[in-house]
């Protein structure tokens, strides 16, 4: 009687946790269209960061701010849409004058409840490196140049960038800076608003 309960209690536990299990990634995106294979490709390389801990462990570290632009901005020819960012974590060993889709130089994490929620990537280039041209990755232009953005990089840090919305649906595109899908919380200390 007790083999049969048990054997009975390990099948409602396999049949509740198959209702969890989670989907394949995704290979739409954004407005319903396809993520072409390198970005599904990129997608998967680093959808291990989904745990803020093991981006951690890889050299990634928090600037401690959630990014928004509630009013939408333009810094210089950047045109930041009203949406926000998020958290940004930081890697310094990835920095240089090659790209590498496996390999950005910043992740972005939404705060929801007490979890940071893997968003974005970001590839960043500093104009001290990037030569006479404009970076390029997945077939599109960096912005920029632009200013750092402070206070979480300093304004002399002149640099290229691109967000690329890789698991948070961007009403705007995949490619566009800023998200209005994603919230920082206006009440919360680390939350930064930008302004123009």
């Amino acid at each position: 009687m007790l083999l049969s309960s048990t054997k009975n209690r390990c099948a409602a536990a396999l049949l509740v946790a198959s209702a969890f299990v989670v989907a394949s990634p995704s290979t739409t995106h954004a407005q319903g269209t396809a993520l072409s294979p390198e970005l599904q490709a990129a997608k998967a390389a680093l959808s291990k960061y989904a745990d803020p801990y093991v981006a951690i462990k890889d050299g990634f570290y928090s600037t401690l701010a959630c990014i928004d632009f509630p009013k939408g901005a333009m810094h210089g020819t950047v045109e930041y849409p009203p949406g926000a960012m998020g958290v940004h974590f930081l890697n310094t060993a990835n920095i240089g004058p090659v790209l590498d889709p496996a390999k950005p130089q910043v992740l972005i994490y939404e705060p929801v409840g007490d979890k940071l929620v893997l968003a974005a990537a970001e590839w960043v280039v500093p104009v001290q490196v990037a030569g006479n041209t404009t970076p390029t990755i997945f077939g599109q232009k960096l912005a920029g140049p632009m200013d750092g953005h402070q206070p979480i990089m300093p304004a002399e840090l002149r640099h290229y960038d691109l967000h690329v919305w890789l698991w948070k649906d961007n009403p705007r595109g995949v490619f566009t800076s800023t998200n209005a899908a994603v919230k920082c919380d206006p009440k919360a200390t680390y939350t930064i608003q930008e302004q123009e």
